[in-house]
């Protein structure tokens, strides 16, 4: 997420913010008592510090790579590769959260899965809002925009031809909010069935992280054949994709977009380095 700001000075603010919004966030989920709020800062201050010393230093190394290959064409393939290597690292800062998270949910109070449920209702009308707009012409118009923006964060302003292909790449697209809304639906259903499993059994700690690895596991590999299979097919489409609007980019655009990569490099090695002070 931090990677993601737009300035070297807003994701360094950020990033250093980072535990404080992080307990924020899971708080509006939970909404912690006393005694839960003081483990659950104490394990996210925990986690901050092990990402800080291992995890950035590995993320300035990949956007050094970025840099070199941002000047080049890049293949469906290679794009593929750099998800892969993305979820690696999503998975390496789950698996290292995992016996502080599994430690703070295994035994929630009733009124605490409802806090829960309640919740889970709030991001889907959130949702429904952002992406699944009634009129089917506003709907695809949002979703162009959110595509242009994209790219634009890192290859700065897109011309009428850009925009004009993302245009009919969206028009071509698998994506489909309304299967991603049903499946929402029914990953809230699993993670609440679950959470209140665990909360009745009194489960130990080896169940819950379990349990809650293969929650995480299905956010990226479904267990409903249909749905992995879209999933799938709309990796394969994204990564085709991606490809094209960097085939597309100028000489400019392409050193915007290392200048992009630099500075968030810059960020991370400076970011790890207040992490050994």
């Amino acid at each position: 997420m931090a990677m993601a700001l737009a300035s070297c000075t807003a994701v360094r603010f950020g990033y250093n913010q980072g535990a404080e919004l992080a307990f924020w966030w899971l708080d509006r989920y939970i909404d912690f008592n006393d005694a839960q709020e003081v483990k659950a800062r104490e394990a996210i201050a925990e986690w901050f510090q092990w990402h800080r010393q291992t995890q950035l230093p590995e993320y300035a190394t990949l956007l050094g790579r970025a840099q070199v290959e941002v000047a080049e064409p890049v293949t469906p393939v290679q794009v593929c590769k750099w998800m892969d290597t993305i979820q690696g690292r999503l998975d390496a800062a789950f698996d290292h959260a995992l016996p502080a998270l599994a430690e703070s949910v295994r035994a929630l109070s009733p009124e605490q899965l409802a806090h829960v449920e309640r919740k889970y209702a709030k991001n889907l009308k959130e949702y429904k809002r952002d992406f699944l707009q009634s009129d089917l012409e506003d709907r695809r118009q949002v979703q162009i925009k959110r595509v242009v923006d994209r790219a634009e964060m890192v290859y700065g302003r897109l011309n009428d031809a850009q925009r004009e292909k993302i245009v009919q790449l969206v028009a071509v697209s698998p994506f489909d909010p309304q299967a991603w809304l049903v499946e929402r639906q029914r990953r809230q259903q699993d993670a609440l069935q679950a959470l209140r499993k665990m909360s009745v059994e009194r489960a130990g700690p080896e169940e819950a992280k379990a349990v809650l690895k293969s929650l995480y596991e299905e956010m990226f590999r479904s267990p409903r054949d249909p749905y992995w299979a879209y999933q799938q097919r709309l990796m394969q489409f994204n990564c085709d994709f991606a490809a094209q609007v960097h085939k597309l980019s100028t000489a400019e655009q392409r050193a915007n977009a290392l200048k992009r990569f630099k500075g968030w490099e810059e960020d991370a090695r400076a970011l790890a380095a207040q992490g050994r002070s």
